[in-house]
């Protein structure tokens, strides 16, 4: 079935085409679709790529794939080991038309997979072909990752680490310098990550979820997906998400500034003996709970309440010291701030 809605499809554009045109071109555009459907389906053929370099400690490897995976781990020693497969279901001179490419620099190895321009038919041989990496370097050295479409996992790397796909899931583990993780279609998984500066994670379509985060600041977004953070600890947090759910779980440090807008999402801070913060919340169509004894206004024997449902939708309020800022607006959801 799935062979036959092609040439079904090209036999109606074929019958808008000249009378004159169509037995030339009917021929060509079935030969393709055939190449195409066989491309598809037929075996997989795989060539194995394996390189060492030498590096200090201290070194920084940057990796651009088109298609494929890409994992790098942190080890002992102060070499990078490369080891990559080339994949397709094409012909297998497709994987001769992909190549890898290391450069080597002082303290630099850059690695890339590079296409060969076919400029008869203007269109890239070796599109095909995905091509896996897994790849070991110094512990302390730095990574810059960088996909067209293709997953990518980091663990134990423990130099400054950036990672970015269009298509795929960004995954880090033990990565206490993280600088980016983004992903356009898929999910961001971040574990026992940290940042000496500030921390940048987000997708387009895919959730962004992270346990174990410290940072200075934190800037996530995610446009259709959820954001869920658990064990957090930062004194700047901006969340922005436009269809999901927000959950943070964590401390607020004194001083420290916190603001989630979500469009269409619920919003639910669970905290942990805050010192204080100062309420701005806002939800267009929902309620706010706090668990904290929110103070309404400035008139503290009046207006001393505990926020636990109702028909609130917007409210300024005080709890604590009242140090921290925190600023929730949603536009449909509730809004939850619970005690730990």
């Amino acid at each position: 079935m799935r062979l036959t809605m092609p040439f079904v499809m090209a036999g109606l554009a074929m019958a808008a085409m000249p009378a004159g045109a169509q037995d030339a071109d009917l021929r060509i555009v079935l030969r393709d679709l055939a190449r195409a459907y066989q491309g598809r389906n037929g075996p997989e053929q795989t060539e194995r790529f394996s390189r060492k370099v030498k590096v200090g400690r201290d070194a920084r490897v940057s990796i651009d794939n088109i298609a494929g995976s890409i994992v790098v781990t942190g080890g002992a020693g102060d070499e990078v080991s490369i080891e990559a497969v080339k994949r397709t279901r094409g012909d297998r001179s497709e994987l001769a038309a992909v190549r890898i490419t290391v450069d080597e620099r002082a303290g630099r190895v850059e690695v890339r997979t590079e296409g060969e321009q076919n400029r008869s038919n203007r269109s890239r041989r070796g599109s095909q072909v995905s091509v896996d990496y897994t790849v070991t370097v110094p512990s302390s050295a730095s990574v810059d990752l960088h996909s067209v479409s293709g997953s990518m996992r980091v663990a134990g790397v423990h130099g400054s680490v950036r990672a970015e796909t269009v298509s795929g899931n960004v995954t880090t583990t033990d990565t206490p310098k993280l600088e980016v993780a983004k992903s356009i279609s898929g999910d961001v998984s971040l574990t026992g990550a940290a940042a000496e500066g500030d921390l940048s994670a987000a997708s387009v379509s895919g959730s962004v979820t992270a346990r174990g985060l410290r940072a200075h600041g934190l800037d996530l977004g995610s446009i259709s997906g959820d954001i869920v953070l658990s064990d957090v600890t930062c004194d700047r947090l901006g969340i922005k998400s436009v269809s999901g759910s927000v959950e943070y779980a964590g401390s607020i440090l004194k001083g420290g500034r916190y603001e989630i807008n979500s469009h269409a999402g619920s919003v639910r801070l669970t905290l942990s003996n805050p010192p204080g913060f100062e309420l701005t919340a806002n939800s267009f169509s929902g309620t706010i709970r706090s668990d904290f004894p929110l103070i309404i206004g400035g008139d503290r024997d009046r207006d001393r309440v505990r926020r636990r449902g109702g028909d609130n939708r917007s409210i300024r309020a005080t709890f604590g010291d009242g140090s921290a800022t925190v600023t929730i607006r949603t536009f449909s959801g509730d809004i939850v701030i619970a005690k730990r």
